[in-house]
């Protein structure tokens, strides 16, 4: 994803998670890890790496296997070598294994002949050992967590500036075009592209775009990439007052999302998060709207590491992507937060767009609210 020469943050980034993959390696007793799935690759790379070609595939079109003796090699067919070599591992310190394309097994055996006998793998393959490797990829260091606020304000000044262009009218697919071309445009990839209208918004928790005409009331609601880094955003539009049960709810909601981010700190617990959400839901009144979907979780190099569930043994890390986003009928709080030095820090905050503040601990917490143009 760059071809700019590796800066001192790079570097000391990069060797941070090779002694991590070390570490990982003798803990498990392992000659070697082999990557293929494109956020553990991004990760391993400092977001310099994007093998990704087809848009959805979970894996890249290379893989990287990191010998316990410290060899780091990417493994890829030989029709990917010359841009893989150009525009992804320029400057990275990886030696490159090639195989011929029509031989789509050579990269397994090759891995065996450089990893050895007992290799752990973040995909399922004959003969290797699946790991999964979330909690490698946390704390983020101070170079992702730089990335990740400047992302988040891009994804974030992007969604203000197309919400600010819609208008009665306006389908559902339009609106999706906008979105996708002005985050193409700043080279981010979206992931997740949720746009609705009027009565899909109230009906649905996941309303991918089905052609609706907006007449009052329109969602933004979207995942994005770059350098490997997931951002999540939902933003709202309505054109004439809005419904006072719709207002309340968005108000509801703002009080559930400032509990929550007040409450993810180190060391805390899905489980207690969850439960932070389910006392929030009770205090509004509505205790069983927690049940109709998820509140949300960590995010970094995928959209949501793991979700908060009520026996989730999962636990806060020191520095953390953040992305909460509960929800009630027409109504949702969903912003993307970094945990750091104690702190959560949005990072997608739209200043220019209207806003619900709710203040605990002597903390304030702004939610967006309903923008009316």
């Amino acid at each position: 994803m760059s071809t700019a020469p590796l800066s001192a943050a790079e570097r000391s980034e990069l060797e941070t998670k090779q002694a991590r993959i070390a570490a990982f390696l003798d803990e498990q007793e392992c000659t070697a890890l082999h990557l293929s799935r494109n956020e553990n690759i991004a990760w391993a790379t400092a977001g310099r790496v994007e093998a990704r070609v087809p848009l959805g595939s979970e894996t890249a079109v290379c893989s990287l296997l990191f010998t316990r003796s410290g060899k780091h090699y990417y493994i890829a067919p030989n029709n990917e070598a010359a841009r893989l070599a150009d525009e992804e591992f320029a400057d990275l310190d990886f030696e490159p294994v090639l195989y011929p394309w029509t031989d789509g097994d050579a990269a397994f055996d090759l891995a065996h002949k450089l990893g050895g006998p007992e290799i752990a793998s973040d995909t399922v393959q004959p003969g290797f050992y699946l790991v999964n490797l979330g909690h490698l990829r946390t704390p983020l260091l101070p170079a992702e967590a730089d990335r990740f606020r400047a992302l988040g304000a891009t994804v974030a000044a992007s969604t203000a500036r197309v919400l600010k262009t819609l208008a009665p009218g306006i389908t559902e697919d339009e609106i999706t075009a906008r979105v996708a071309a002005d985050l193409f445009a700043q080279h981010i990839t979206p992931t997740v592209l949720l746009m609705a209208v009027d009565e899909r918004i109230f009906r649905y928790k996941h309303a991918v775009p089905r052609g609706g005409v907006l007449k009052n009331y329109g969602m933004i609601n979207l995942c994005a990439r770059r350098q490997g880094l997931v951002i999540s955003i939902t933003r709202f539009v309505h054109f004439g007052p809005p419904p006072p049960a719709l207002a309340a709810n968005f108000e509801k909601c703002a009080r559930i999302h400032a509990a929550l981010l007040h409450a993810t700190r180190e060391g805390a617990t899905s489980a207690h998060l969850y439960a932070v959400a389910a006392q929030g839901y009770a205090d509004a009144g509505v205790p069983d709207e927690i049940t109709k979907h998820h509140q949300g979780g960590p995010c970094g190099y995928v959209e949501r590491d793991w979700v908060a569930t009520p026996e989730g043994t999962q636990r806060v890390d020191s520095v953390q992507g953040f992305a909460w986003n509960p929800s009630l009928q027409g109504a949702k709080a969903e912003d993307t937060a970094l945990l750091c030095d104690g702190a959560m820090e949005i990072v997608t905050a739209t200043p220019d767009l209207p806003s619900i503040a709710v203040t605990l601990g002597g903390k304030e917490y702004r939610s967006a609210g309903l923008y009316l143009p």
